[in-house]
């Protein structure tokens, strides 16, 4: 005699039809693209603050001049645009917001033009609208601050 349990029987298929694995947020993604934008910015910004033909590149002044150049060539209305128009704003963004980043690093007295990037940045990345009215009041501080740059 064999102390052996008998084979279990196959498994009925279920009737249950078989629903799609649940889909992921797109904050991930949305995320992941912010950042890309960000260090595609920043690459743009030192490769335009290297090449500069102003002597000034390798100091904060330059840094603020550059990242001023940079956020007045912003045209917003193409900042949602598809190819090298949309392309354009997006770089010039990371790349204003990088360039007052290290020229506040430098000196402290560009550290208001960082604040109102970083309150720029953080006002966009809320609504993704350069026509929201939070996102248009941080734009024009920090144009203002570029006014006296």
């Amino acid at each position: 005699m064999s102390s052996q349990q008998p084979a279990p029987g196959p498994i009925p298929p279920s009737d249950a039809p078989l629903s799609p694995p649940p889909r992921r947020g797109r904050g991930p993604l949305v995320a992941a693209l912010l950042v890309g934008v960000l260090l595609g910015g920043a690459g743009v910004g030192v490769a335009w603050a290297v090449s500069g033909d102003d002597g000034s590149a390798n100091d904060a002044a330059g840094d603020a001049r550059d990242a001023c150049r940079a956020l007045n060539g912003i045209d917003e209305s193409k900042y949602t645009a598809k190819g090298p128009e949309g392309e354009i704003a997006l770089n010039r963004f990371g790349a204003a917001l990088t360039l007052s980043a290290a020229a506040a690093a430098g000196d402290d007295r560009y550290k208001p033009l960082s604040d109102a990037m970083l309150r720029l940045q953080s006002e966009h990345a809320r609504t993704y609208n350069f026509g929201d009215s939070k996102v248009k009041k941080s734009l024009a501080e920090a144009r203002r601050l570029c006014q006296d740059i």
